[in-house]
């Protein structure tokens, strides 16, 4: 959903005439009432066409972004390396589209951070599908009919969505390994109650920008990782 009741509430409160479509907060486990509740009128998705401003969770297709308004704003997560066909269509429309997952890293839009908070997300969902999947429990089950061992969860990348899926991990009483070419993370690894793999050579060393992201790393740099990750996945219940 585009737009959450307290959002909703905040728009009408500046003088926004705001309208939800019929559903839209469903999937988000938020009814309509709770929209009407702060001053939302409940409509359709054709009610777009009348607006000023557009508030979507993914980019608008092709038929949608026809019906808009031309000179709307259209605010979503819109995805767009691969997709020019769908750009396209909006520059056509006349729309200004605003890419949320473009927002800058920078203090002031933390708040608008969208793919911090949906890594987030992301990482502690894997780790509860996995665990549906692996169909046995996570924790050491010690039992009269004897011991049943900890699942082994290995974690590949250790960003955002990394550092969440070993604190779940942990939290459901995993043992956590993880992995990620950034030196910088094996403290972060370490603090969560994880252990660090990886090839710690001289190459491992510089492998970050000064933005603290991950380098491209050499071609035998990524063959010795790669031996090392094989025989490690070998022994691991969930990856």
């Amino acid at each position: 959903m585009g737009a959450s009741p307290d959002t909703v509430k905040r728009l009408v409160g500046l003088g926004f005439e705001v309208v939800v479509e019929t559903g839209a907060g469903t999937l988000s486990r938020i009814p309509d009432a709770d929209y009407a509740a702060v001053g939302a009128v409940i409509g359709k998705a054709g009610d777009a066409a009348k607006a000023d401003v557009v508030l979507k969770v993914r980019r608008p297709s092709e038929a949608e972004v026809k019906g808009y308004k031309p000179g709307a704003a259209v605010l979503a997560t819109m995805d767009p390396y691969g997709n020019e066909a769908g750009v396209a269509a909006m520059a056509k429309a006349g729309v200004t589209a605003f890419a949320m997952e473009f927002m800058p890293r920078i203090t002031r839009a933390q708040v608008m951070d969208v793919l911090s908070s949906q890594a987030n997300l992301a990482g502690y969902q894997a780790v509860i599908d996995g665990a549906a999947e692996y169909d046995r429990a996570l924790p050491m089950m010690m039992t009269a009919a004897g011991t049943v061992p900890a699942a082994k969860v290995f974690i590949m990348g250790v960003g955002v969505a990394g550092l969440q899926a070993i604190a779940t991990a942990r939290r459901m009483g995993a043992i956590v390994t993880a992995t990620d070419v950034r030196p910088a993370v094996k403290e972060q690894v370490a603090s969560l109650g994880a252990k660090f793999l990886a090839v710690e050579d001289e190459e491992f060393k510089a492998a970050e920008t000064a933005g603290g992201y991950a380098k491209e790393m050499s071609k035998e740099y990524q063959a010795k990782q790669a031996a090392l990750t094989a025989e490690h996945i070998a022994k691991q219940d969930i990856v």
